[in-house]
């Protein structure tokens, strides 16, 4: 994505269009002022209180997660900054137009490399709600991933539709990417600032460590769905 786009989500007033109805959190739909650039505005005040997530935080997470993504070389998640919006303090992400002939669902169960990348990303911010959904397929070829405010929990919580290659041994790629991670950690972790805590950073980092040592892709849990409801 060019420069200006990322600068104009983050400067821009943004006029609301309308909310997604289906999403649990207020999750809505705008344009920023003076262009055509669509994005999705998720106000802090519009986050419903979870159990197991300190209240307030799904907005950070979010970022932390576009952060992750582009630190690792991943780029599989549309650019998402933390700003004030028309109900105060919020994630802003860029809006994805989706290619609507995609068959999506079947895709979500295939071995496609891009899936694998996720399902490894996935596996590293502990994603507890990968729906099929949740992958944004372009008419470029692209595939971004969204909503990712459930990530990054101290707890193993691993939700995902993505499980084709659970056991499956990394590849060089993937191993060097993990590597990297660990090798560069202190300059994630001051990347991310305040978005998480200590214990979820340096979880993170255990946790990645812990995929270098076995050398695989996860299992799924025994003690918990592994596939978040409903898939989609």
């Amino acid at each position: 994505m060019v420069t200006d786009v990322k600068e104009a989500i983050t400067n821009k007033p943004i006029e609301i269009l309308g909310r997604l109805v289906d999403a649990s959190n207020a999750t809505l739909f705008g344009v920023l002022a003076e262009t055509e650039i669509n994005v999705i505005y998720k106000p802090i005040s519009g986050e419903r209180p979870l159990w197991d997530f300190e209240e307030g935080s799904l907005a950070g997470r979010e970022v932390a997660a576009y952060l992750t993504s582009e630190f690792m070389d991943f780029n599989l998640v549309p650019f998402t900054t933390l700003r004030e919006g028309p109900f105060g303090l919020g994630m802003v992400q860029h809006w994805i137009e989706v290619d609507e002939s995609f068959e999506i669902i079947e895709f979500s169960q295939s071995d496609d490399e891009r899936l694998r990348k996720m399902a490894l990303f996935d596996a590293i911010i502990n994603n507890t709600d990968r729906k099929i959904g949740h992958l944004l397929p372009t008419q470029e070829g692209e595939i971004f991933g969204c909503d990712h405010g459930v990530t990054f929990h101290v707890e193993d919580k691993l939700r995902t539709v993505l499980w084709q290659w659970r056991g499956t041994p990394l590849n060089q790629t993937e191993i060097a990417q993990l590597e990297s991670f660990i090798s560069n950690f202190e300059k994630w972790s001051d990347l991310i600032a305040n978005l998480l805590t200590e214990d979820e950073k340096e979880i993170t980092r255990q946790r990645t460590l812990e995929l270098l040592d076995s050398g695989r892709f996860p299992f799924p849990s025994e003690d918990w769905p592994a596939i978040p409801w409903p898939p989609v």
